[in-house]
């Protein structure tokens, strides 16, 4: 099969749904309501997909540090990709129903993992189901042998995050919304505030509100400021919504984004002392 992208429409998946080399993965998820994913899986999805859930399959148990969601345990989640049939021939398409919030997140760690050939879906379930039926048939657990070979180059700590923010070549991305980046409305987290040194990119900035990603000119305009930065280090809440700004870096063509994984719930897990930032 030909290089795909990291973007799939729904008409591409749906020629080619059925084919021994492609493997589709459901990835909604509710953060306020944390067993609708699977239930809306159940109740129907795309044919073929299989489901990972956020928080028992692309994430590990929290800790006291490490932030909500923290990685996986790599030979789980390797097992797991196995189940569903995946090698290193397979392309991965990955979908949600929150403008790639979740779907990124599966992207980003098959990227980390090594497995190139990953996609999303543009426009998610609804630009699918638009034009095509979906089922409530659940696909037979598969034998595949996935192997996870990690770059750790490609994730952060919060040790790194501290040496590297002020170094004049490295920008430190936070993907929330503004206010939340401003310390105003703070819905989850303890703490309001944000990485001292940080730039603002909201990542719902990089789709429109049916959830299709700009164009690729259109977000290479968008981070026209970070085109000749050494290193890009991209945080959320909690390492989540993060993936998709570097998602769209990666469109981009800017291929030097990391995930601070523990994001902000790691953040602000520690005393407030040299990592807070006064509010203005």
């Amino acid at each position: 099969m030909a290089h795909v992208g990291n973007v799939v429409s729904s008409q591409w998946l749906h020629e080619h749904h059925e084919d021994a080399q492609v493997v589709i993965v459901d990835c909604r998820f509710a953060l306020s309501a944390p067993q609708q994913g699977r239930e809306q899986y159940q109740a129907g999805h795309i044919p073929g997909a299989y489901y990972l859930d956020l928080n028992k399959d692309l994430s590990s148990p929290v800790q006291t540090h490490g932030g909500r969601h923290p990685l996986p345990n790599l030979s789980q989640f390797a097992a797991k990709l196995s189940q569903m049939g995946i090698t290193s021939e397979t392309w991965v398409v990955a979908y949600d129903d929150s403008r790639q919030a979740f779907a990124s997140r599966l992207w980003w760690l098959l990227r980390y993992l090594g497995h190139e050939k990953v996609a999303v879906l543009d426009g998610g379930l609804a630009a699918y189901q638009a034009h095509y039926p979906i089922t409530t048939d659940i696909p037979e657990v598969r034998s595949g042998e996935f192997q996870a070979s990690p770059n750790p180059g490609q994730v952060v700590d919060i040790q790194t995050v501290k040496a590297q923010k002020n170094q004049p070549n490295v920008t430190v991305v936070d993907s929330r919304a503004h206010e939340r980046y401003l310390g105003n409305h703070e819905p989850i987290d303890p703490v309001a505030g944000h990485i001292p040194g940080a730039v603002n990119y909201p990542w719902q900035a990089v789709t429109n509100e049916d959830g299709f990603l700009r164009p690729s000119v259109e977000l290479q305009a968008h981070y026209a400021d970070l085109e000749n930065v050494d290193e890009v280090i991209v945080y959320c809440g909690s390492g989540v919504t993060a993936c998709v700004n570097l998602l769209a870096l990666d469109i981009a063509g800017i291929k030097n984004g990391k995930l601070y994984a523990g994001s902000w719930s790691d953040w602000c897990s520690y005393p407030l002392d040299e990592n807070m930032e006064a509010q203005v």
